[in-house]
């Protein structure tokens, strides 16, 4: 049994959810993340809604799942397939690049301690990578 404020672990670690303050924090991210989206002349198209709200939802949804929050995400969408999702739009080295150039200004907007700001862009950056699937054909441009 634990006192009131102790974690459940055995080691008493945090999820990077609780480390990083929970869904306002990822709210906030996601927020700042689709504020450049929406003036972004790559990567706004790849949203066919009126709204970003939808798309920001289940983003955030999807991160605070990931990172130790709850699985609203999965019971709302099932799993994440994240490539199938995505394979409608072409996602080529440009488009990753738009992206992460985005992420990286929410997340350093967020002002978190180092290590944990390190670790969400080590996984950000993974994730953009593996979203590629319009690799650049090296005969262009030879």
């Amino acid at each position: 049994m634990t006192s009131a404020g102790e974690s459940d672990r055995p080691d008493n670690s945090m999820t990077l959810f609780e480390a990083v303050g929970g869904e306002p924090t990822f709210r906030k991210l996601v927020d700042e993340f689709y504020a450049g989206v929406a003036t972004d002349p790559l990567l706004r198209p790849m949203y066919p809604e009126e709204d970003l709200g939808p798309a920001a939802d289940r983003f955030a949804l999807f991160l605070m799942q990931y990172w130790g929050g709850p699985n609203t995400y999965s019971v709302q969408r099932g799993h994440p397939r994240l490539r199938m999702r995505h394979a409608p739009f072409r996602i080529g080295a440009a488009e990753r690049d738009a992206w992460l150039r985005h992420m990286r200004r929410a997340v350093d907007r967020l002002d978190l301690p180092p290590e944990i700001a390190g670790a969400l862009w080590d996984y950000l950056e993974r994730a953009a990578h593996f979203m590629v699937n319009a690799p650049e054909d090296p005969a262009v441009g030879a």
